[in-house]
């Protein structure tokens, strides 16, 4: 059962959520940008128009709702540029939600207004949703997910000026599947998956740093933490940031370590917290459990790597 899957599997069973409503619309102020000028590449087909649930009762996170979307056929990608100080650093996040459906506030927006809370411009992807992802070790019949995470990153580079952040400070942050997009982008920059459309496919689509909460899809599932092939680390994988509950249900502490130690292997950068509890799909949202203080921690290491100052 893959990341997050699990639990929406619970809460469509118990019926703990409510209508679902037409395709997701930003806070105003903001405006999604499409991420392709004309037909998506290798479009697949979706079991509908998208949509947008609130997930209730049964699937509370720190006593509150959450909002998942489906059925993306669109990829989009929306700024949220800081109101003040601002430090030129970027960071593209990724939803997580199994590749099948996106939880676009708990692991998108919420993300987004912290960073711009602290100076960093947040640039949630609304990738294309479900089958995007790898089945198993096993890629999709086309990896549309990666694909809209490596034009995204050439259209900020492209548009650095306009957003007014600094070309050679975006990264990117991804929760559970999007962990693994996270790892994905991280080192399958050097090719383009799909055909260039425009001057934006002629910008590096590699991150400057990567930030990966609860990911999943890294490890093989053998006894030496061997690491999904798919992901081929290398000296040029950027500095990444890997945090974790050991308790997750979903994700096992495995698919961290893998990755980890094949960055150490590489001679990444790389930082790993480990947490006893935490369990899964917390994003932002205040526990009582000592993960949940793993902002300050990701504001620290920013720090540390020279992406931004005290």
């Amino acid at each position: 059962m893959k990341p997050l899957i699990l639990a929406l599997h619970v809460v469509f069973a118990c019926g703990g959520l409510s209508a679902q409503t037409p395709a997701w619309q930003p806070s105003p102020g903001h405006t999604q940008v499409p991420l392709w000028p004309g037909t998506v590449p290798d479009a697949q087909p979706v079991p509908g128009p998208e949509n947008e649930t609130t997930m209730a009762t049964n699937s509370l996170v720190a006593g509150k709702p959450w909002v998942s979307v489906g059925n993306v056929s669109q990829p989009t990608m929306t700024v949220y540029s800081p109101k003040g100080t601002n430090t030129g650093v970027a960071v593209v996040v990724f939803p997580g939600g199994g590749y099948n459906v996106l939880a676009i506030d708990l692991e998108g927006t919420e993300i987004c207004d912290w960073l711009t809370s602290r100076g960093i411009t947040g640039v949630l992807l609304k990738y294309r949703v479900p089958h995007s992802g790898p089945h198993g070790l096993r890629e999709p019949k086309a990896p549309t997910a990666l694909q809209d995470a490596q034009r995204t990153m050439g259209l900020l580079r492209l548009n650095a000026a306009k957003w007014q952040i600094n070309p050679q400070k975006i990264g990117a942050i991804g929760f559970s599947a999007g962990g693994h997009l996270v790892a994905a982008v991280s080192t399958r920059f050097e090719h383009r998956l799909y055909p260039p459309v425009d001057a934006a496919d002629k910008e590096s689509c590699r991150p400057d740093f990567a930030i990966a909460v609860y990911p999943g899809h890294l490890w093989k599932g053998n006894r030496n933490l061997g690491l999904n092939p798919t992901i081929p680390v290398t000296s040029n994988t950027p500095p990444t940031f890997l945090l974790q509950a050991e308790n997750d249900p979903v994700d096992d502490v495995n698919h961290a370590l893998s990755y980890y130690i094949a960055l150490k292997e590489a001679k990444v950068p790389v930082e790993l917290h480990l947490y006893p509890e935490g369990g899964h799909a917390f994003g932002l949202r205040r526990t009582k459990f000592p993960i949940t203080g793993w902002p300050q921690l990701v504001e620290t290491w920013l720090k540390t790597i020279g992406m931004i100052s005290d």
